[in-house]
């Protein structure tokens, strides 16, 4: 599973020209794509990961504060192409990404798991064609691969 973290102070995703989901104040943007394999493990380690990482800043201007002590809100939204395969010419294949049936369940697996944690969630449509808008606060973007975590 990889997770792409932005901070954000706002963002917002389209679809038909209508904007389905945004958020505002402190928040995150996360593009969540999953691989073939990926499940309830990886799913929790992510969500422990993500809920608690520090990167808001505190009253020092430190980042030492994590989205649950800064109420902020997530927009989560299913990214398949962060398991393109680039290694061969110049066209992306996107076979290493789970079939979309058990990647749709996993992406509302991982997001109720970050509701239970106290965040609010809001999400994109799994499988549209979406229009993603943000203001990437910092910037602060980080990124998260279960095949690259301890």
């Amino acid at each position: 599973m990889k997770v792409v973290l932005q901070r954000v102070s706002q963002a917002s995703v389209t679809v038909d020209k209508k904007v389905i989901s945004k958020i505002s104040g402190s928040g995150f943007l996360l593009l969540c794509g999953f691989e073939e394999g990926d499940g309830r493990e990886q799913i929790e380690r992510l969500v422990h990961k993500i809920s608690n990482v520090r990167v808001f800043p505190d009253k020092e201007g430190k980042m030492n504060l994590n989205i649950k002590q800064v109420e902020g809100k997530i927009l989560s939204v299913s990214q398949f192409t962060l398991y393109a395969a680039l290694k061969k010419g110049n066209r992306p294949s996107f076979t290493p990404a789970q079939k979309p049936e058990l990647a749709a369940q996993n992406y509302q697996t991982f997001n109720q798991l970050l509701r239970a944690q106290g965040i609010q969630v809001v999400e994109g449509i799994f499988g549209a064609e979406m229009k993603v808008e943000l203001v990437n606060d910092g910037p602060v973007t980080l990124i998260y691969d279960t095949d690259n975590l301890v």
